[in-house]
């Protein structure tokens, strides 16, 4: 069990990788936006398999966020990364940031989700 948190928190530390290195100026435009995707997703509480299906519902949390995080990381240079992985420890110890705009806007999605379904129901009936 102790495996699983310690891989749980190393993902954890590299997402916030992901985040820091998205800012950085010496990223390229493709890695800041599959690093931007992974964080997203990772953070949305939107899924692609909702999470009330079982076992199916956990597996793109286990598969897809790993292998996104992955797969960003190799697009990221190393000096890029190593910088971020000593910020991203310090923004763990000190606490989580809160970033407001990105809560907003996933808000802000739900509702045109939400909208554009009973318009679309509306428009049937």
């Amino acid at each position: 069990m102790q495996n699983i948190k310690d891989w749980a928190k190393k993902i954890k530390k590299q997402l916030f990788v992901l985040y820091l290195a998205y800012k950085d100026e010496r990223v390229p435009w493709y890695a800041k936006l599959l690093a931007a995707s992974v964080v997203a997703y990772a953070f949305s509480p939107i899924d692609l398999i909702p999470d009330f299906i079982p076992i199916l519902g956990y597996l793109d949390d286990v598969i897809l966020v790993p292998l996104g995080v992955l797969f960003a990381l190799k697009t990221i240079p190393d000096q890029v990364i190593a910088e971020c992985e000593t910020k991203a420890a310090e923004m763990l110890k000190h606490g989580q940031p809160k970033n407001w705009v990105f809560a907003f806007l996933i808000i802000l999605i739900w509702i045109l989700i939400i909208w554009w379904i009973i318009w679309k129901f509306y428009q049937l009936v």
